[in-house]
């Protein structure tokens, strides 16, 4: 929908498309296993270009994306055939050197980030890509492409190499950098800025099927305003880019990228027209001298099936049918002299499980259950399915299911990501045939934001009652790996010493104990009121290694949304 639409609105400069999520690599790595030719979205080309590429070349407008996966070269190519076949003379530009494959033996050294663990067993993994930065498409615009194609580099890349070559950005322009970035981060998800993901979705969801993409109006300075095409659906409100500059960030005074380290802590977002909201107060500190390396690679089979039970009781139902089933399964596992599996869930829905100690009531009579399995051997897997499908008659009574096939064992992916130094990561720029070597980038030790951290003014009141967070902040939350992250964006800036008072770290790790293995970290941001959560280790894996139904985190925002709130009555505005 994007596309014809911001095609529609005119005036833009550069169309950007973020097709990269860690899971998304290792997929694509296996599809080009499978044939050469492939390894990249192949929508980006069908579903992007080829309809559009005509109207794309009479805009002007530049086009940029990571769309190649881990193969560039090929998405390049088949982006050639369309523009060849249109009649059109656009330059096409790919940018190399994040795939880190070919000589994974190199960085054997290294230990994950956050565990510090060896580097798993190379002949098991699938993927292994630096994520660059916006440097080498900001070069390849400078020497004339029309459309440039990288493989994995940080989402927000794709905008910030457009402003760097629009304005001539120096490496040096540390607060601009990253302003651009943000304006990158904002819109890389598309209409989750503007009206998607949204704590007040009950406003836009009588137009949620022509939602508006968002525009960033970047200027020279790195502030931008965000804003959507006119007589479309959704909204662009201080509320809806602020959730978005939330999401899936860690502490705010250090949000690493490749060409900048981002301080959004100050940040300020106001509103200055009808679906128009200015945001500005980036600040940046010098690149480090590392990359990110996201590498996943293949630790067994896992597989699930969805059963639904009705009637009084449906949950004690589930779980009796769902260890029943397990149980049947790891008796032939035994019998055969076969490994037990590596992990089981058995999870419910309907009955507020996933609000552990928090749940308001348990007798829910309708529960969607799953049935969940890892195991090295995908045989197992199958056994689970096969046997979960046999007991099915002997069940308690209220189950159904939605026919169809049944599902098949797929591999379990987990991520690794670990630091590798710039200096070992050459990056090479190919336009139409011709080929430059843009060498290595540079960088510097981080010394890290400092300990003076920023922290809301002392609560103080009396008559105080207590009201759900939902009436005080719009919140949104998402995955990093296996940690989590919830932001919390006060209503009124008032409520913000109120919220902190009681959200502390471990109020937060008592709301999500039943998934919680890690640390709860807490930061604020005085430019908007803000507070980051910070969970590690809560995802069961995260991705496609996660056996839940909520792998990436993006339900807890709406758990910490029923979290009770002392606060003065004189200070709740009614809404």
């Amino acid at each position: 929908m994007a596309l014809p639409q911001l095609l529609a609105a005119g005036n833009i400069d550069y169309f950007v498309f973020d097709y990269l999520a860690e899971v998304t690599m290792s997929i694509m790595a296996r599809a080009r296993a499978a044939d050469p030719a492939q390894g990249f979205a192949t929508d980006f080309v069908s579903g992007v270009l080829k309809p559009n590429i005509s109207q794309i070349a009479a805009s002007g407008a530049k086009v940029i994306s990571n769309a190649g996966g881990v193969n560039p070269e090929a998405c390049g190519a088949a982006a050639r055939a369309v523009i060849e076949a249109a009649g059109l003379s656009l330059r096409v530009a790919v940018v190399t050197g994040d795939n880190l494959m070919a000589n994974l033996g190199d960085f054997a050294d290294c230990k994950a980030m956050d565990t510090g663990a060896s580097l798993p067993d190379v002949a098991k993994v699938v993927s292994a890509n630096a994520y660059l930065g916006a440097y080498p498409i900001a070069e390849a615009l400078d020497r004339g492409a029309d459309i440039v194609i990288t493989g994995r580099c940080v989402d927000s890349a794709v905008t910030l190499g457009a402003c760097i070559h629009a304005f001539g950005w120096t490496r040096q322009d540390h607060d601009k950098l990253a302003g651009g970035s943000l304006a990158g981060h904002i819109i890389e998800c598309g209409p989750q800025a503007t009206g998607g993901n949204y704590t007040d979705w009950q406003t836009v969801a009588e137009r949620i099927d022509e939602i508006g993409y968002p525009i960033a109006e970047i200027y020279p300075d790195g502030s931008f305003d965000l804003t959507k095409p006119e007589n479309t659906g959704g909204t662009a409100t201080v509320a809806s880019v602020g959730e978005q500059m939330l999401y899936e960030i860690g502490d705010p005074q250090a949000y690493f990228l490749p060409d900048v380290v981002c301080d959004f802590s100050d940040v300020t977002l106001r509103q200055v027209g009808a679906d128009r909201v200015n945001v500005a107060g980036a600040r940046g500190r010098p690149a480090t001298d590392t990359y990110k390396v996201s590498l996943t690679w293949n630790d067994g089979w896992r597989a699930g099936s969805l059963w639904f039970f009705v009637g009084e009781g449906a949950s004690k139902k589930a779980r009796a049918f769902g260890e029943g089933a397990v149980s049947r399964a790891r008796r032939k596992l035994k019998a055969m002299g076969a490994p037990d599996f590596d992990e089981v869930l058995i999870e419910t829905f309907g009955d507020e499980s996933h609000y552990g100690d928090f749940a308001r009531r348990s007798n829910a009579r309708e529960v969607t259950l799953k049935i969940a399995a890892k195991h090295q051997d995908a045989r197992a897997i199958g056994l689970l399915l096969k046997e979960t499908n046999g007991i099915a008659l002997a069940s308690p009574p209220g189950l159904t299911l939605f026919a169809g096939a049944r599902p098949k064992p797929s591999p379990v992916v987990r991520l690794f990501s670990f630091l590798a130094d710039k200096t070992r990561v050459p990056i090479s720029l190919e336009i139409d045939g011709e080929h430059f070597s843009l060498g290595h980038e540079q960088g510097r030790k981080f010394e890290g934001p400092g300990s003076d951290r920023p922290v809301p003014q002392s609560a103080s009141g009396s008559d105080l009652v207590e009201v759900p967070l939902a009436q005080l902040a719009n919140v949104r939350s998402g995955d990093k790996g296996n940690n989590a992250n919830i932001g919390v964006l006060p209503r009124q800036a008032e409520y913000a010493p109120w919220i902190w008072q009681a959200l502390t770290e471990k109020a937060v790790a008592e709301r999500f104990s039943h998934f919680l293995k890690g640390k709860v970290e807490r930061f604020y941001l005085p430019g908007t009121s803000a507070i980051n959560f910070l969970l590690h280790d809560v995802l069961g894996g995260g991705g496609i290694a996660s056996l839940r139904n909520d792998p990436q985190g993006k339900t807890y925002g709406q758990v910490l949304l029923q979290t009770p709130i002392a606060i003065p009555a004189s200070l709740i505005k009614v809404r």
